[in-house]
């Protein structure tokens, strides 16, 4: 198996013999934006409106938000996120897999490609969603919150990381996998890739069925989540 790979990729491999599989993810594109607020005018009048609204909301919960990278990352604030991380866990209902000596290794070695968000109230770090920054994209992956306050999430999460990947150049965010509520907020259906081989040429052939009409759905959804977006039309053409 091999994800998240390009379609140039998909084009090479699919012709050595490995099935491709379409997916989709919700990523925010920087359209040579100035400002967030040059973000907002590409926007209905109505979505730039609860915007705002969820912003202010978001940014009077009682504290101070940062945003870290580099030599400005301190060993605390690794230990407030782990707390973080481990809480977003439990409430998933799953396992999570990265260990405490992780955020040690990121604080040594991957500060300078890491941008953390935390939120700050009465002295004590309350949420925080991490990223990474590659060479054109910013890649949210984590979050979580020891305190539950209105719009925290989408403000850390979403809006802090275009702010930051306008401020830095940066051409997209990724936000992570599912979360059809990111669209409301600029972030677009967007395709993904993966390949596959498998050994057995029966389950290869029904597998491969199956991907044929699961890419046909996925197009249709792309297409129809795309029309919902909160970009006033000549924006979503003018994007195309």
């Amino acid at each position: 198996h091999v994800t998240f790979c390009t379609e140039q990729e998909v084009a090479r491999a699919e012709a050595l013999g490995l099935m491709s599989r379409k997916s989709q993810q919700f990523h925010w594109h920087n359209r040579d934006y100035a400002d967030f607020d040059g973000f907002l005018a590409s926007l209905s009048s109505r979505k730039r409106k609860n915007i705002r609204k969820e912003r202010a909301q978001a940014q009077d919960f009682g504290g101070t938000i940062h945003t870290f990278t580099g030599d400005q990352i301190e060993p605390e604030h690794w230990d407030a996120f782990w707390q973080f991380y481990q809480d977003t866990g439990v409430r998933k209902w799953g396992s999570p897999y990265l260990t405490r000596e992780f955020f040690d290794h990121a604080q040594e070695n991957l500060r300078d490609d890491i941008a953390l968000v935390l939120a700050e109230r009465d002295g004590r770090w309350v949420a925080g969603a991490l990223n990474f920054i590659g060479r054109e994209t910013l890649f949210g992956r984590y979050w979580g919150c020891t305190e539950h306050h209105p719009f925290l999430h989408f403000e850390l999460c979403y809006y802090r990381a275009m702010d930051f990947a306008i401020a830095h150049g940066l051409s997209r965010v990724e936000a992570g996998a599912q979360g059809e509520h990111k669209l409301a907020r600029g972030y677009l259906p967007s395709p993904t890739w993966s390949l596959h081989w498998m050994r057995d040429p029966g389950f290869a052939s029904a597998v491969g069925e199956y991907l044929q009409a699961e890419r046909d759905a996925v197009d249709e959804e792309i297409s129809v989540l795309t029309d919902y977006g909160p970009f006033k039309k000549t924006t979503i053409e003018e994007q195309e």
